[in-house]
């Protein structure tokens, strides 16, 4: 795509996004939902109170430390209106940081500028996640932006660079830790599979079999003193955030209470699902039509009595897994300033056997998206980011579409062929969301309910 569209883009969607800020501010005075618990920390913070922590915290000081850095140099007062200017200021950088992403999977160079984002990066930077968080005072889009960087830098053998990324990306958010990891096992997948001779049985993602899998394991042990010396500076985040876990007693700050770990593996049903709904522009848009791509679908699942009969093992498991690991947290049912609470309700509520109905919807998401992810990648790289997804969504008992942010956009980053019209799309269809829950929020706000947000 060529950089000049993308500038263009770059201009409107920055025009945008200060627009929207602008009124947002005008419509909402005050701190709302979760911003009442950030906004006096980083006042506090913005004062010299160092010393100060509100228990009711759980993530870390990176957004707050961020917000004093850029009141030192831009010397403003830490009120709500320019307080929110610091997620806008990331989301306005996420295109140029995601530009680097993209164009490392497409393995092309990126603009020569550091400042032209391509097409791809600014469709992507409008996921309506990311678009809609980045105007209240949270931590989603600069510790989205956190890891994105500390990805772009591992790709391009940064690997002490990328390390010092990863400990900043922790200080937004502790789960970052997993994607130093992921960032770090990303970059040398891809040094391994361009590596002539190759030590490492990695066969393209769309032509491996399940026996693959366990030779490319195998095969693994052989390459480890190849690239173990790269992972030395990764290893040090790690043992500095192990510090960190074991001065703090776990991983979660302040009221643990409501951050309890859990096993919910419904959660990864949600997220594969609700990743299909929102981004069906470019799983459709490929260099192969829907068409062919449902095609591939029905003969994975139904190609033979083989894989009819371990489809329909899978279905069982799911479907136990559904039954027994099903989790109706209490935010879920009573907080209805949530679209999710609905969502619970009208769907997942309507009949006990709703929520076994969605399994082969389920499984037919999974296979568009590996299909899709996979056609330019190996079998390990398509399944690295699953693997890395996992420690993410397992743990958390709240269906929440912010936990969904980063897995989407690294998975999302990966479709390397979607078309020009594709892309377009794609922008339409965020553009209607973000207009659509960005009108609700700031115009529709319910007496006794408040503001509707994701």
């Amino acid at each position: 795509m060529s950089s000049s569209l993308g500038a263009t883009a770059f201009v409107i969607f920055g025009t945008l996004s200060v627009m929207t800020l602008k009124e947002l501010n005008n419509q909402v005075t005050e701190p709302y939902m979760d911003e009442p618990f950030h906004v006096p920390q980083v006042q506090a913070y913005c004062n010299g109170d160092w010393s100060y922590w509100d228990p009711k915290i759980t993530t870390p000081p990176g957004l707050y430390i961020l917000t004093v850095l850029l009141k030192t140099v831009f010397v403003f007062k830490c009120r709500l209106p320019t307080l929110r200017l610091t997620p806008l200021l990331t989301l306005l950088l996420l295109p140029l940081a995601a530009t680097r992403l993209i164009c490392y999977h497409k393995r092309v160079r990126p603009p020569p500028s550091v400042l032209t984002p391509i097409l791809d990066a600014v469709v992507l930077s409008a996921f309506p996640i990311a678009w809609f968080f980045g105007f209240l005072y949270y931590t989603d889009v600069p510790s989205l932006l956190s890891v994105i960087v500390t990805v772009v830098a591992a790709s391009q053998g940064k690997h002490w660079f990328a390390a010092l990324l990863g400990i900043i990306s922790c200080v937004f958010r502790q789960t970052n830790i997993i994607w130093v990891l992921y960032a770090y096992g990303s970059s040398q997948l891809t040094y391994l599979r361009f590596r002539q001779p190759a030590k490492l049985h990695d066969p393209p993602a769309l032509a491996a079999e399940p026996r693959d899998l366990v030779r490319s394991v195998r095969s693994a042990f052989g390459v480890l003193p190849e690239i173990l010396p790269a992972f030395t500076p990764y290893a040090l985040t790690l043992l500095s955030f192990g510090g960190f876990v074991i001065w703090n007693g776990g991983i979660v700050l302040g009221d643990k209470s409501n951050h309890i770990p859990s096993f919910h593996i419904p959660q990864l049903y949600y997220f594969i699902a609700f990743a299909t709904m929102i981004g069906w522009p470019a799983l459709v848009s490929g260099d192969e039509d829907w068409k062919m791509l449902l095609g591939q679908v029905q003969n994975r699942v139904l190609g033979t009595r083989r894989r009819i009969m371990v489809h329909v093992a899978i279905s069982v498991a799911m479907g136990l897994s559904i039954k027994l690991f099903t989790i109706h947290h209490p935010f879920l049912l009573s907080d209805n300033r949530h679209y999710t609470f609905y969502v619970w309700r009208r769907v997942f509520l309507l009949h006990p056997i709703v929520p076994y109905l969605l399994i082969p919807g389920y499984i037919a998401c999974a296979w568009i998206w590996f299909l899709r992810v996979g056609r330019d990648q190996t079998l390990l790289q398509t399944l690295l980011l699953p693997l890395c997804t996992l420690p993410i969504l397992l743990p958390t008992p709240l269906l929440e579409p912010r936990y969904f942010l980063v897995p989407y956009v690294l998975m999302r980053a990966q479709l390397v062929d979607v078309r020009t019209w594709g892309l377009l799309l794609e922008c339409v269809w965020y553009g209607v969301i973000n207009a659509g829950t960005m009108y609700i929020f700031l115009y529709k706000e319910r007496e006794g309910v408040g503001r509707f947000l994701w």
